[in-house]
Parts: C-alpha cells; structure tokens; sequence
C-alpha cells in the first residue's frame, strides 16, 4: 500500500477545472429523481403497472412514447482528471461524457458529431447492455453493425431504453473510449428494495497518461501489457507529480466528493468503465446490500467488498450508519493479482449532513483478500424476477481462449485458435440481411452461424492463467456455470441462474491446468450479429473476439435496416478512399 502523504490526500478534496465541467463526482450533483417526469403518468409510473417480480423484461418492454434527445460533440481536447495533462477524446468538453437519463421503455436519441481532430479517426458509440431487440443496428460497433462514423460527419443512434438499471456507452472504435470517450447511463424503472436517495453513477476508470493510439501501437502482436497509471472515481484522483516524467502536472488535483443523509438509505451506481482494471470497491465502516448485477435485479445481499469486472456495474444499497458531523473514505483498487497498474488505489470522500466538507477523512479501511478474479459466488446472485433457461439448448458451442503467433508470428490473443480483425468496410449486419452469411475466405472476421437454433449454449474456457470479463450484446445471459479446471456439466441452480451482460473468466491457477471455465446459456431470440468479447481494450484490440450470428434467416426475411446504414458507409468510403485509415489493430 503506498502511502497516502505521497498523493496530498489533504486540501482541496473536489474540482471541476480538470473534468472538462462535468459535476459528477461534487458536492453539486444533486440526488437523481425515481423516475423522469412524464404527462400523463399511466398508474403512478412511466412504465404503468411493470413490476420487478411479475414483468418479464425481455418480452415486456413498455413504450411511453417519449423521446430523450441528446447531442454529442466528440472532438479532442485537453484534460487533466488527476492533474496530468492528457489530449483525450471528449464528449461535449466533458470527462467523463455526460450522463444520459431515460425512464424504461423511452426512446433514446442521441445524434454525434464527429469532429475528432489531431489526428482525424472514425468512430462509433455503444449502448453497453442494451438489447436493441427493434434496432440491431443501432448496436454502435463498427465492422458489424455500422460502419464507423467518418471525421467530419453526423450520425442519430436511436434507440428504445428496452432494459433498466444501471449502465454506461463507450466509443466501440478500437480502443479510442481509453482517452476518456465514455460516460453513464441510468434507464429508470421499476424498484424491488426501497431507499431514501439515489446517490447516482459512480464511475470507476484505470486511467492512462498515453494516448490509446500510442498503447496500442506498442503492444500489439507483443506479449507486453501495459500499466495503468491512476485510478479514478467519477474522473477525479490525485497523483504523485515527482512521478510524471515528461507531463505538465498540478498536484492535489481533487477527489470526488458525496453526500449521506445519517439514518438514510443510499443508492449507488457502481460502473466499471475502465480499460483493464478489475476493481474492488468498498467504503470503510460500512456494509452494502447489492440489489442489481448489470440490467438483472438480483434478492439483496450483503458484502462488505463488491468486485466489477470491466464492463460490469453493481447496483447497491448502503445505509446511512455515521453520525451527521462524520466523514468517511469511498475506496475503489484495481486488484494487482487480476490486473496492470502502477498506482491502483482510488479515494473519494463522503461527507454527512453536517460534516466540515473541508476536512479529510480518518476512517480506516476494509480489509479484503484478493485471492481470485472471479465475480461473487453464483449461489449469491439470484435474480428477483424467476426465469429458467432451457434444460437443453438447442446447440452448444465451446470457445476456447489462447494467446499465442498468428501467420506472421505476431502475438495476438485467438478464440478457438482464430484471432479477431474488423473490415471496417462491410458491417456483418448489412451483409446478411443480403444473404451473405458465410465467410471462409475471411475467417479474421470469427462469425458464428447458428443458423435457425432457438437457445444456445456457450462453453468459454481459457487456456492461459489470465482473467477475462466476458461481454455479450444484444442479450442478458444466463451464468449456469464459473470455475477452474473442467466443467462437471453442474448447474447452478437450474430454475432460476443468475442473469447479466458481463461476465469475469476466472484466471485460473497457474500451477495445474491454467484452465478456467463461464458457461453461458440464452435464448436466440434477437435475430443479428452480436459481439462476443472480452472487455479488456487492449485484449478486444489483439483480437479477443467472435461474432455470434443469430437467426439470419429472420435478419433476411424481417429486419428493415435503415437506409441511414447505407449512407453511413457511404460517408466512411468517400472518407477512407482519401485518407489511409492506419487500422493497427482488431479495429475494436
């Protein structure tokens, strides 16, 4: 543990100046509301008589008719989130993006703007968990659903807010979101657990002083992972300046600050936005109730430490238990058994009602154990609304995860002994609603074809000891089984596993087989080409990444796709025709 002296802990715990204006993370965000304000509201809520325990989700989505419009300018810009100055990509001059609010069954609209310069790129925005069951194509990945959205042009993702809960969008180009293009997002819907105030999104970040091109172009086909250098809470931290050779840096940058009401009950948003780190949160002297893993309300359970996955996010109820003059340390590590960083420790203050927001915390922190990768224990993480996965799916596939030379000897990571590359050109979605659903001359673009399967089963192993948290689009998944060594074909229990869009590959242990195991069952109920991915950047960018082809026949027979798709590649052609578009990696 490094010392807390070596970082100024004391002063000045908040700023705006180095967060491009955003207020996340200062003792000006307010409280978020329970749901957004609609006229008429149909039985008390947006989203009618929709409860937790009687509504099937993914069948029963309302439709309130509203639209939430949002506008985004992505353009660089400098930032300096723990007082070293970065050029990042920004959203509307803000890191981290601005946070888009709807109620459940909305429709989302938000329009971008690409004026990335210095170097010009393309880019595209992801929608992380949402299952665009009406809008394949507004999934924001380029090469699958789109083609990227050229410098210079605009582009309108519209889309229905079709789950709830938690969550966050993020650049899908490469590993552009790794220079700050990302922000949060809270679909508001039905609650299971009561509380007083929502505190809002927490977002935690590994944060690198390099530019994500620059990363990218020196591990590539390497075996090199690079260190982050800071770790963020809402896009605040301090950092050691005697150690930021080469940078412009101001020291006590500021942490992030929250408010507690004693004898109040919490909600947080925890959102693992980062590019590698797996996170432990905790806040000292308190215990948290979690009540959601992703878009998947789960029965309450106690921890005193919550592990997130990149990707992942936690909903979680924490009680008000100090007294109104306290103050109280919020803590997030990136765990240096599962991750690379060099500084790893994250603080944000949390000040009562009447506490001097001044002063800096003295509360001692939770002790925990970082033995294993792994998510919490699936006994754990039952969710609250009952729903049981085929006993038999339909088609089972294993996936297995290796790192090892390509054709060209480069070091590149492969599922099943093929490593991932984008054709920025020719988005897979587009290509089979014209009946183009195989690729042996292409087998870098890993499409999997299952045809007319209705339920499938996905075995995803890994062969070297490293951990993985496993991203899926377009569903939320059933985790029917997680753990080291061979499966034993034991599911957890059957009736009712836990769901969610993100899941951890464990690491396995080095000194036997290296093996670890998720197994993944769901329904093939959303006809498109899905992502399958780790949600490590720099894992996605050396290729860690399947295409799921699901239902093409229906992708033929009923999708209508947008003539704006067309346009867009039409826009990416007359860009990159011009202009060499130095695609150094997966392109994701």
């Amino acid at each position: 543990m490094v010392g807390y002296a070596a970082f100024g802990y004391g002063g000045n715990c908040s700023s705006r100046r180095h967060a491009g204006g955003s207020n996340l993370g200062t003792l000006d965000a307010p409280y978020l509301p329970r749901f957004l304000e609609n006229n008429p509201l149909p039985h008390k809520y947006p989203w009618g008589k929709a409860s937790v325990n009687e509504t099937n989700p993914y069948v029963e989505v309302p439709n309130t008719g509203f639209i939430r419009s949002y506008h985004f300018v992505l353009s660089r810009g400098w930032v300096a989130p723990d007082g070293v100055q970065n050029w990042g990509v920004l959203i509307n001059g803000q890191f981290p993006g601005p946070l888009i609010e709807a109620n459940w069954g909305d429709t989302i609209q938000v329009t971008v703007e690409n004026k990335i310069t210095g170097p010009e790129e393309g880019t595209s925005l992801h929608w992380h968990g949402l299952l665009q069951k009406e809008t394949p194509w507004f999934d924001g990945v380029p090469s699958v659903s789109q083609c990227p959205v050229a410098p210079n042009s605009t582009f309108t993702y519209s889309f229905k807010a079709d789950s709830y809960g938690s969550s966050w969008y993020h650049s899908h180009y490469s590993a552009q979101y790794a220079d700050g293009l990302f922000g949060p997002m809270v679909i508001y819907g039905p609650s299971h657990v009561g509380y007083d105030v929502d505190v809002g999104p927490i977002v935690l970040s590994d944060h690198f002083h390099s530019e994500y091109f620059k990363i990218v172009e020196a591990i590539t086909g390497k075996t090199d992972i690079p260190n982050s250098d800071n770790n963020l809470i809402n896009g605040k931290m301090n950092y050691d300046c005697s150690l930021a050779k080469g940078y412009n840096c101001t020291p006590n940058a500021g942490l992030s600050k929250f408010k507690f009401q004693s004898g109040k009950k919490h909600r947080l948003r925890l959102i693992n936005a980062g590019a590698e780190g797996l996170q432990k949160f905790t806040i000292d002297s308190h215990t948290m109730t979690v009540i959601a893993n992703d878009f998947v309300p789960v029965k309450p359970y106690k921890a005193d430490v919550i592990t997130l996955g990149v990707g992942q996010r936690t909903d979680i109820i924490v009680e008000g238990a100090g007294k109104p003059t306290d103050a109280v340390w919020m803590r997030s590590d990136i765990s240096t058994l599962c991750s690379h960083t060099n500084q790893s420790h994250a603080l944000a203050a949390i000040y009562y009602e009447e506490a001097d927001t001044s002063a800096t915390p003295t509360s001692v922190a939770t002790k925990w154990n970082d033995t294993n990768c792994a998510n919490d224990p699936l006994e754990l993480t039952e969710p609250f609304f009952q729903d049981a996965p085929p006993k038999t799916p339909a088609f089972t596939q294993t996936i297995d995860v290796d790192f090892g030379p390509n054709a060209t000897q480069a070091q590149v990571w492969k599922m099943n002994n093929e490593s991932f590359r984008a054709n920025y050109d020719h988005p897979l979605l587009l290509l089979t609603k014209l009946g183009n659903t195989s690729y042996p001359y292409d087998p870098q673009w890993n499409v999997y074809n299952f045809h007319s399967n209705t339920s499938l089963r996905l075995i995803i192993r890994s062969l070297v000891p490293l951990a993985h948290p496993m991203h899926l689009h377009g569903h939320n998944f059933w985790v029917v089984a997680q753990g080291t060594g061979e499966w034993n074909g034991t599911v957890t229990r059957p009736h009712n596993p836990q769901r969610r869009d993100t899941q951890m590959l464990e690491r396995g242990i080095p000194t036997e087989t290296g093996m670890s195991y998720i197994v993944l069952d769901f329904q093939a109920d959303n006809p498109g080409v899905w992502p399958l991915h780790c949600h490590v950047a720099w894992h996605v960018s050396d290729g860690l990444y399947v295409n799921i082809m699901e239902r093409p026949d229906l992708v033929m027979r009923n999708r209508q796709i947008p003539s704006i798709m067309a346009q867009t590649c039409r826009d990416w052609a007359a860009y990159s025709g011009h202009n060499v578009v130095e695609q150094i990696d997966s392109g994701l």
